[in-house]
């Protein structure tokens, strides 16, 4: 099986390599530029905190790119790793094979102009038991904005694997309610796969894909995969404005994209219209999902103001499923529009009929140094395979990494991009780097 595993891994980073966008695509569309132009900021041990750390690189103030001179596992032990010192790119893809996995925890962000990108976050259960009250996030922001979350993996969280957060309502209007609440966050190309259903959470279910809290505006999730959740691929609350191009979201069991203003929430609020623009993306029926699921729910009071267009729904046989649902008896509407209700014109829109091949290559953290796990869950899609899961246990537990180190040299990376100059990533094969065109060399950084 590991001989498989190392085989189709290397199959997913030469189509990697050939449809990645390219730097200068990927700019029009982010919100900040993190911390370019800032100090270098090495970290060198994987201790969950102290000298040469990642927490301590997080606490750092002022503009700075962070960077990995070792690889491995960084072990949280139950504790979570807050960003809260804006102007800042943690650049995972410097660290040398097998990259960095955090397990046991996630990031709790609440700051601006933050660019996450090339990590796996590996929450887990940790052995407790049902109900126990442990509830991390993979990935969630707290009143953040400016922020792109790309190229990451988020497996296994007993919350959300990834999402955006904060208070409901903050001052007297809508837009004071929106200025205080996370806004403007990208999330590019990441797989948010198993999120924990019968697990350590309070609640009881609790496998959740994405949650974007109420009056969150500027939303965008382009090219993401989300896997085996039993609903939020992604939740959109009350008032959210979001656009979604280009995501697959495989095994869905109860709801895949929802929206929900619920009055219980917002009791003494008038409702605000949710908005939200879908295009190009393909919900796919797996082992947990209900017959009959559709590919947008409603519920609660609040209308959705709808554009959709090339959407495919359909179920593990490939039969059609249907676009709309509702759960609950209210009077909330879904709200067809003729035209995106967001400025579209800097995406590169796919068809959907290739979505599902693109993003299988491309989302993860690091597509050319795949983990056992991601490709498991990868493979797994490809062929209709797996299901929603209660345990890590379930599927082999936690991984297990080598540490490695290995120097940053400044002079190889283009620091503006995050990309290396050769080309070539740490753990990257030569090999898939030979299927690009010179124009495509050129883009990642590349000499002709």
């Amino acid at each position: 099986m590991r001989l498989i595993f190392r085989s189709i891994a290397l199959h997913f980073a030469m189509l990697a390599a050939l449809i990645l966008p390219s730097p200068a695509l990927a700019d029009a569309r982010n919100p900040t530029r993190g911390g370019q132009g800032g100090e270098i900021v090495r970290v060198t041990t994987l201790a969950k905190d102290g000298p040469g750390s990642l927490a301590e690189a997080l606490r750092r103030k002022g503009p700075r790119i962070i960077v990995f001179e070792v690889g491995g596992i960084i072990d949280l032990e139950r504790s979570t790793l807050e960003i809260s010192e804006p102007y800042v790119t943690i650049a995972g893809q410097t660290a040398p094979s097998p990259g960095i996995t955090i397990i046991r925890g996630g990031f709790d962000l609440n700051t601006h102009d933050v660019k996450l990108q090339h990590l796996r976050v590996v929450v887990g259960s940790d052995g407790l038991p049902k109900r126990q009250g442990w509830e991390a996030d993979a990935f969630s922001t707290r009143s953040a904005h400016n922020v792109l979350v790309e190229n990451n993996s988020f497996f296994w969280a007993i919350d959300e694997n990834m999402s955006a957060s904060g208070p409901r309502f903050t001052g007297k209007t809508v837009e004071e309610w929106r200025a205080g609440t996370s806004h403007d966050i990208v999330f590019r190309s990441n797989l948010a796969a198993e999120g924990l259903a019968d697990s350590t959470h309070p609640k009881g279910e609790h496998s959740k894909g994405s949650l974007i809290h109420d009056n969150a505006t500027g939303i965008v999730f382009e090219r993401n995969v989300w896997a085996h959740n039993v609903e939020r691929s992604p939740l959109l609350k009350g008032g959210v404005e979001a656009l979604m191009i280009n995501n697959l979201i495989y095994d869905p069991q109860y709801r895949a994209v929802h929206y929900n203003l619920m009055d219980l929430e917002w009791a003494g609020h008038a409702p605000v219209d949710g908005k939200l623009t879908a295009i190009g993306n393909v919900m796919r029926g797996g082992n947990s999902t209900d017959p009959g699921l559709p590919f947008l729910m409603i519920g609660g009071v609040g209308d959705l103001l709808y554009y959709g267009k090339d959407n495919v729904a359909v179920d593990r046989h490939g039969g059609a499923l249907p676009m709309y649902g509702r759960y609950g008896v209210t009077s909330a509407r879904i709200i067809e529009q003729d035209a995106p209700l967001h400025d579209v014109s800097a995406y590169e829109i796919m068809p959907s009929i290739d979505v599902e091949t693109t993003v299988l290559a491309t989302a993860g953290a690091r597509p050319w140094d795949r983990s056992e796990m991601e490709i498991r869950v990868l493979f797994y899609i490809a062929e209709g395979r797996g299901e929603v899961i209660d345990s890590e246990d379930e599927v082999g537990g936690y991984p297990k990494f080598s540490e490695a180190h290995a120097p940053f040299v400044k002079a190889d990376w283009n620091l503006d991009t995050m990309t290396p100059k050769s080309g070539i990533f740490p753990g990257q094969k030569e090999g898939a780097q030979e299927h690009l065109s010179p124009r495509d060399r050129m883009m990642r950084g590349g000499q002709q």
